[in-house]
């Protein structure tokens, strides 16, 4: 896999990939995000894992036991591989350059998803989400859990999008979130690095009247907003920051994965797990602690 030489450092994507409707819909938007990126067209594939439909086939042809599992280890395998070609085909037609790759694993998929993220050096990781209010990802409850345990930024991209956010991941502003923190300083950071070519708006939420903002940034707009809800609930913040995001025609809301109380919180900060539940627009999550 190879891209151009232009000089420039071509950023390398990790994207989960299972075949679903909510995994098609993360390639397209990370494509349109990241138009440059090379990408890895993950899929894991726990053995003796294969489709209802075909594990019924399978057993039609196994003359006992010990053959049914020699059948569906080689199918199971062979479906997963051509998951992972489809997966390219779809992140090749989105303007990527992409291989596919096949991990086998025995549960905790997260946690492989995160380990090769690290053994590939990958700049960034891709799951899609179906609202992930009931926990169904597209990897089943995988995109939650790699948010926690990722050590590279999380793009998680929920399911379906509306024309509206269609329109705004193909062209509009980088929101993000910031409570004055260094976790919200890195995800700025990481915006800038990642998402370079668009334009960056810094929003922070007012918690109560006369609280103090963070410090504006040189290059980057700053825009303080009242928070709608009960102030101090992690959820209320969240919705005035999804809320804003979409009055702006934000392509993407970045949050670093914890705020000012992440000593307090447990892995992924309160406030960026609600937003994972409310925003209606891709998420990235940017880890408390850089890779490495």
């Amino acid at each position: 896999m190879s891209a151009p030489d232009t000089g420039v450092r071509t950023l390398h994507v990790l994207v989960g990939y299972d075949g679903s409707p909510s995994a098609v819909n993360a390639i397209e938007a990370a494509a349109a995000l990241l138009p440059s990126a090379t990408a890895s067209i993950l899929n894991l594939w726990e053995p003796p894992f294969t489709s209802p439909e075909l594990r019924h086939r399978v057993m039609e042809r196994a003359a006992n036991a010990e053959a049914l599992g020699r059948l569906l280890e080689t199918e199971g395998r062979a479906e997963a591989d051509r998951l992972a070609r489809n997966g390219v085909k779809l992140a090749q037609a989105a303007g990527w350059d992409a291989e596919p790759l096949v991990k086998r694993t025995f549960g905790g998929d997260g946690y492989q998803f995160a380990r090769t993220a690290e053994e590939l050096d990958a700049d960034l990781m891709v799951v899609g989400s179906r609202g992930m209010s009931g926990m169904r990802a597209s990897m089943g409850s995988v995109s939650e859990l790699v948010v926690h345990v990722s050590p590279v930024p999380v793009l998680v991209v929920p399911h379906p999008l509306t024309t509206v956010e269609w329109t705004a991941v193909e062209s509009g502003p980088v929101v993000v979130g910031t409570d004055g923190s260094e976790h919200s300083r890195r995800a700025l950071t990481a915006a800038t690095e990642l998402l370079s070519h668009r334009r960056r708006l810094m929003v922070a939420v007012e918690e109560s009247e006369g609280s103090p903002a963070p410090s504006p940034v040189e290059g980057t707009e700053l825009v303080t907003v009242r928070c709608a809800g009960r102030s101090g609930r992690p959820r209320a913040t969240a919705s005035t920051l999804a809320d804003e995001a979409a009055r702006r025609g934000a392509a993407v809301v970045v949050m670093g994965s914890r705020g000012r109380g992440g000593s307090r919180d447990t892995l992924v900060g309160h406030v960026t797990r609600a937003l994972l539940h409310c925003a209606h627009r891709p998420v990235l999550v940017v880890p408390s602690r850089p890779a490495g």
